[in-house]
Order: C-alpha cells, then structure tokens, then sequence
C-alpha cells in the first residue's frame, strides 16, 4: 500500500542505528540502563525540544531476534516473511563474489578445551591473528570432495566461508553450541537434502580443528548462519528513497547491500562516518549509520563501555543534526541487556527528531520511552511513521 502513495521530495532521513541499544534495570549500576546513566546532552536536548519517544518491537512479543531480523524490520520488512540468512550478509559485507548456488557461512574462531567451547570469541583474538589463520587454512585446506572452500577474514576474530559446488543445501542447523563450556556440536542435515553438504561442513570442520590443534588460543571454529542468496525486494524500489549505508562491520553492509542499498568505504571511526555522511549527503534522501560498539559491550555485560559508546555517540549527534535532515531516528535492532550478555526479547528505545512541531518533552531512556507518545510498535511500523513525518506520503484514498 505505501508504494502507491509515496511523493517524490528531496527532505532527508538519517537512521542512527545502536545495535543492541535496549537494556534492563542493572542493579549493581544503581538500577539504571546505560541509556539512563550516559551523559548525553546532546542527544536528550534534541530529544525535549524536538523529539518523540516510543519503543519498537522487532519480530514479536517475547521474541529475541537476531541481527538480520532486527534490521530488516528497522526498513519495513516482515522479518517473519523475509529471511536473509547471516552467512549472505557476512559474505556479502566483505566484498566476496557470491554466485547462484554458493552457500555461505558466518565463522569464528573459538577456543576448544577436550571438545568444550570454553570461549566462543577466542578471547576476541586481533584481526591481524585471524588474517594469518585464515591465510594458514587456505594454504591447507581449499577443497573438500570437489567443493571450493573459501575463506575471506573479517574483525577480531570472525571471518566468512563461500563453499562453492554441485549439490549444496542451507538446510542445517549451526556448528555452534550458541553458549559457551558446552560441548562442540557439528553440523546437523534438516533435510534429506543436506546429508551430503553436512557431510562436507564437518569434514572441514574437523580438518581444521586439527591443523589448529597447536594454537593455543584460536584452535577451533564455530560455523552458523548457513544460507544462500535470497529473493528480496529492494529498499530504493519500496520506497522511492535512494539510500547510502555506512557501517564498520561487514554484517551490516551485507544487510544494505542485500536491500539495495548503496555501500561506501569503511569508515574508520564515528567521525570518519560523519565525513563519509557530509561528502554523500546530497545525493541520497536516506542514510542508515551503523555503530556496533553498544552491542559488544552489551554482549560483554560491560555495563561501562556501553555508556561510554552511547556518550561518545551523543559527541557526533550535532554535526548530524546541523545537516539539517528532516527526520532522525536513534534507536537500535534489538536489545543486548548488560546483565544478560545476549540479545533479549526487551522492546528498544525509540527516539524520532521531526519538524512537525511535536514533541513529548522528555530524556531519552527506557523508562521515558515506555511513556512516549508513539507507544509501542513493530519495528516493521516505523518506516510508514518515519516516511509521514518526512512529508513523504500522499494522502490514501479520497
């Protein structure tokens, strides 16, 4: 329906996107969120004087999504209806060459103590460690009974796998025991068709286990997110938006890319990602920023560094501002509770700078948001709500 009343005008949309932004009550940190014990003037100033507040629900009451879903449904879609599995986007966020037929896997490397993950990260190992694995793999290990085997490395420690040949299925679940001091698991066929490439993955697996058995902190992988490329429509053609992405991690230029989006070169820091959004600002109408950081530290339960990323954040939020767009949107694809170091089914904050004239004179937290005049929707929503408040919609019928 939103394609068949959206007007053409040059007004500007910015998404500042912290993943895993939403968070709980953490009592050793006086009960706060982040959120609430960040100082960040800048933000909250915007956010009394022009903003309203709500929360947004990524897939489903109760649901914890995973990134893929969180952010498909931050640009309208159904996450329920549209799937993009994590092993595209890794791939696709590196530049690798994904053709018809390929299948596509997200890896780390882990650390395995007698066939137990005691560490899914490896002590989140420095790229430059997972450049030389990766590199030390490719040496040994390129072919598994005629399929290609390749490996491209990413940050610290994760990298991505394009296996390449005849017959190849996603039909599995992941080589990972998704928690950490459990036991390794392989990869499991869901179907029929996935024996033979279940086959392949754990042969692959268990080659480099041992060709890694002298590492002494990186001596394993954990392989997810199998997938093959989907069928999906493009953001720019949903919504009459020509769109730029801007983002550190491969994941998330692998979401834009898949979408349709525009992907420029990785920015090396939150200012570098302000002079790649000035240099582009006029050619595009929407813009989808990226900061990882609140994630990890969310991930880590460090309460601390998540404040901080949100405070440095809040340093960047002027020189957006001043550009003079006429939405802004600060929220995140999910939660990533400190106390529960995960993704967490929690609704996320939802802030929305306008020039409509409205606002709900309120900071910008959890508790704030749970009272904002925008209530609580699925992120799915938001994009209908964001393209009304950029003047973007035509009235719908007569």
């Amino acid at each position: 329906m939103i394609a068949n009343i959206i007007l053409n005008n040059n007004y500007k949309i910015i998404f500042l996107i912290l993943d895993g932004l939403g968070d709980i009550q953490n009592p050793p940190f006086s009960y706060q969120t982040p959120l609430e014990a960040a100082k960040k003037p800048e933000i909250d100033k915007l956010a009394v004087n022009s903003g309203i507040l709500g929360r947004i629900i990524p897939v489903d009451i109760g649901i914890t999504p995973g990134s893929g879903p969180g952010h498909l449904s931050l640009f309208g879609y159904d996450p329920v209806i549209y799937e993009i599995g994590r092993g595209v986007l890794e791939v696709l966020g590196l530049n690798m060459d994904l053709q018809d037929g390929d299948l596509a896997a997200r890896a780390n490397f882990c650390t395995l103590n007698n066939n137990i993950v005691t560490d899914r990260r490896a002590g989140r190992i420095a790229t430059s460690e997972t450049e030389r694995l990766c590199n030390r793999i490719t040496q040994e290990i390129n072919e598994i009974e005629g399929i290609k085997v390749i490996l491209k490395p990413g940050k610290s420690h994760r990298f991505a796998i394009i296996f390449r040949g005849e017959g190849l299925s996603d039909e599995l679940t992941d080589a990972d025991p998704h928690r950490e001091n459990r036991p390794f698991v392989y990869a499991q066929p869901k179907t029929e068709n996935a024996v033979f490439t279940s086959k392949i993955i754990n042969n692959f697996i268990k080659k480099v286990t041992t060709l890694l058995k002298d590492e002494a902190i990186a001596n394993g992988i954990l392989l997810r997110g199998f997938s093959r490329k989907p069928d999906i429509p493009s953001f720019p053609s949903q919504y009459s938006l020509k769109a730029l992405a801007i983002a550190t991690y491969p994941m998330y230029r692998g979401i834009a890319k898949v979408l349709g989006m525009d992907v420029k070169e990785e920015p090396r820091d939150y200012h570098d990602m302000l002079r790649v959004l000035k240099e582009n600002y006029q050619e595009y109408q929407f813009f989808f920023l990226h900061i990882k950081e609140t994630d990890l530290a969310g991930e880590d339960g460090n309460f601390p560094d998540k404040v901080k990323t949100i405070e440095l954040v809040d340093s960047i939020v002027p020189d957006i501002f001043n550009l003079n767009p006429h939405v802004i949107v600060i929220t995140g694809d999910h939660s990533t509770p400190c106390p529960l170091k995960g993704h967490s089914w929690h609704p996320v904050p939802l802030l929305m700078i306008t020039k409509t004239g409205e606002r709900d004179g309120l900071t910008f937290h959890e508790r704030n948001c749970s009272q904002g005049s925008i209530g609580t929707i699925y992120s799915k929503q938001l994009i209908s709500l964001v393209l009304a408040h950029a003047f973007k919609l035509d009235k719908y019928g007569a």
